[in-house]
């Protein structure tokens, strides 16, 4: 049955896919490939990005993906910590990368999609073997599968150790607990080498197809959800705003969507309720982070109220198998309407940092995972987070919490989107500020935004300065880059001292 496709490209079966990943597997079993070893990745979507991420699963190594939207440092610093014995790149996007990479990364040994001088070709070296059975490696629940990293959004990305058992727990989640359509046709715009994978097993065990794009463009986004009467995708909050924000947007049939999957950062409520009177009622939130991946909570389609902003602003409650509390400094949980940081215990949590026992044990504090995110819980159930804990700005003594500011402003007609920091302060330490990007064509003051706050949360939570930019600085996981953001304001105000 058919089951995967690149655009304008042909539809795999089931069948074909499976005979690719065996190929895939000898390939990679030839080059010495076997339990343990790192096999790093670096491409944009194609279905070889899948074919050896299941290769080397079935192998027992340890698959290390570079962010396709990575710099030179980031990928330099994740060969080198993780131990990255082989490089497979995409020859037309990649090469000068991997050049750069094989030359600073002593005995790098470099494969590529497609004819390349800096290495041999993978896929026509898969090519040259016949499909085999597979067949499944015994792995224990702690033996590592994969090596990520984080964003990096408060310092120097962490390199966390997936194990068999996590991968177990968030595939077991997403299909028990996750509203898909029956079947699925699902559309792939975010990479496949991260997020954009965890939509593929879920797809394949629910009889779906899966469409994958080269990358999020909006138009071309559009295009193939009219197209291709899409009914299911994953998107982050950032490609939704563009999605709405789109010149055409009107001139496109989305009817055919029933859920759109969306997470890795907060949404701004004003604009997660205009995506829903201009799309319709298709929207499903998860929660969740490296250490503990994309189901730690969930917010239901029914679940959203477009009369509630609060209610849009939450997370949802948590998923099964898992104890997610609400815990303040000293690990004792808070009582409903006051905030606590977010700590989980289950299968979904991962073992710890690969070789930093310290963080591990910080993290870890009293057995929970610690995410670092702050919330408020309702009489319901329902989380609310409202911020991360190391975003909070203390101004004058009193903790402001961005997440807050940025669902007020966002109330605003002419406001896309908005990040608000902290900047150093000679009287109240940090002083509060707001970096908006307007909507085309549209105009708002600076006052008139800060005045929308002062009525709503009071005169010292309201920014003492509000910047107009064209863009807000995005990580390479589509967050909003906060680090970048403080790093050029704070500049500008040791400068003004």
């Amino acid at each position: 049955r058919p089951l995967l496709q690149l655009l304008d490209g042909p539809m795999l079966t089931v069948g074909e896919v499976r005979d690719a990943t065996s190929q895939f597997v000898q390939a990679l079993e030839s080059l010495g490939v076997q339990r343990g070893t790192r096999v790093g990745l670096l491409s944009s979507n194609r279905p070889e990005v899948l074919h050896v991420s299941h290769a080397a699963q079935l192998l027992a190594a340890v698959y290390a993906p570079m962010h396709p939207l990575g710099s030179l440092a980031d990928h330099r610093y994740a060969i080198e910590d993780s131990g990255i014995d082989i490089l497979v790149f995409d020859a037309g996007r990649y090469a000068a990368r991997a050049a750069e990479l094989a030359q600073c990364v002593a005995g790098l040994r470099l494969f590529a999609f497609g004819e390349s001088p800096l290495g041999p070709d993978l896929c026509a070296l898969a090519q040259g073997f016949a499909p085999r059975p597979l067949v499944a490696p015994r792995v224990g629940p702690h033996e590592v599968m994969r090596l990520g990293y984080s964003g990096g959004t408060t310092g120097k990305p962490k390199a966390l150790a997936s194990v068999h058992r996590t991968g177990a727990a968030t595939l077991q989640l997403m299909l028990s607990d996750w509203e898909w359509p029956a079947p699925p046709r699902v559309l792939s715009c975010t990479p496949l080498s991260h997020a954009g994978a965890a939509m593929f097993l879920p797809t394949l065990l629910k009889g779906g197809t899966m469409l994958v794009l080269p990358g999020f463009e909006p138009a071309a986004v559009l295009q193939a959800i009219q197209d291709y009467r899409i009914n299911c995708m994953l998107l982050v909050p950032t490609m939704i705003y563009a999605l709405l924000d789109h010149p055409r947007f009107g001139e496109f049939d989305l009817s055919s969507l029933e859920t759109v999957f969306y997470g890795a950062s907060a949404i701004a409520p004003a604009r997660l309720r205009e995506a829903i009177e201009r799309i319709g009622p298709v929207f499903s939130q998860f929660y969740g982070q490296a250490e503990a991946p994309m189901a730690i909570t969930l917010l239901r389609k029914c679940e959203h109220d477009v009369n509630d902003l609060r209610r849009l602003a939450s997370c949802g409650r948590p998923s099964p198998w898992l104890r997610v509390e609400l815990l303040d400094a000293a690990g004792a949980p808070v009582p409903d309407g006051e905030p606590g940081e977010i700590c989980v215990r289950g299968p979904l949590v991962m073992d710890g940092y690969r070789d930093n026992p310290e963080l591990t044990a910080e993290t870890f504090k009293g057995g929970w995972l610690h995410t670092g995110d702050v919330a408020v819980r309702d009489p319901d159930g329902f989380l609310r987070i409202i911020d991360r804990t190391k975003d909070i700005i203390v101004s004058g003594g009193f903790n402001v919490y961005p997440r807050e500011i940025e669902d007020i402003i966002s109330l605003h007609p002419a406001v896309s989107q908005v990040a608000v920091i902290g900047v150093p302060h000679a009287k109240w330490g940090e002083a509060v500020k707001a970096v908006v990007v307007l909507r085309a064509g549209q105009t708002a003051g600076a006052e008139e935004l800060i005045a929308m706050v002062a009525e709503r949360k009071g005169s010292f939570q309201a920014p003492k300065s509000v910047d107009f930019i064209d863009a807000i600085p995005q990580t390479a996981v589509g967050k909003p880059d906060k680090k970048a953001l403080r790093a050029r304001f704070n500049q500008d105000a040791a400068e003004e001292r």
